[in-house]
């Protein structure tokens, strides 16, 4: 069995006023994450792991800001496309582990559904989809809320 791992990372502006998706759950907070789609942070990390670990390129080579056909597209959308490009290479996805930064609003409530959604666009189980986030301790461009990240993880299989 052939066994990869995938690294993401994605950041977006926040913009008072705008709305605020993550994991295809939307936030309720005074500001949101800006960006050509909906800017769900933690979805366009989860892309780039998968595509990092097939070796197909990154998110904005598949999605780029620049083509209309992604304005204000669903990004759980682009994470189904992710993983059926590497179903196409032979690779089945095994698990997804996410981490936010950001200092506001609390993630803990919205995390059930984001594992939820997440599992359902990706095609795995609940199960297999580890959702975390922590503070940036007041420190930065996020410390100042003018910003949020994402990180992520994933491995990727095929029988050989």
């Amino acid at each position: 069995m052939k066994i990869k791992v995938g690294f993401g990372f994605d950041v977006h502006q926040m913009r008072e006023g705008h709305p605020f998706v993550v994991g295809g759950v939307k936030l309720e907070h005074h500001a949101g994450a800006f960006g050509h789609s909906d800017a769900d942070v933690l979805a366009h990390a989860i892309c780039d792991a998968i595509l990092g670990a097939a070796n197909l390129e990154d998110i904005g080579y598949h999605f780029p800001n620049t083509d209309d056909r992604w304005k204000g597209a669903n990004s759980l959308d682009l994470l189904k496309h992710c993983v059926a490009l590497i179903k196409e290479k032979g690779y089945e996805l095994s698990n997804i582990d996410g981490m936010l930064c950001l200092e506001a609003p609390k993630i803990k409530p919205y995390i059930p559904q984001m594992k939820i959604n997440i599992a359902e666009a990706a095609g795995i189980s609940v199960d297999d989809v580890s959702i975390k986030a922590t503070t940036n301790e007041t420190m930065g461009f996020i410390g100042r809320e003018e910003g949020v990240v994402a990180y992520a993880v994933c491995l990727i299989q095929k029988a050989d």
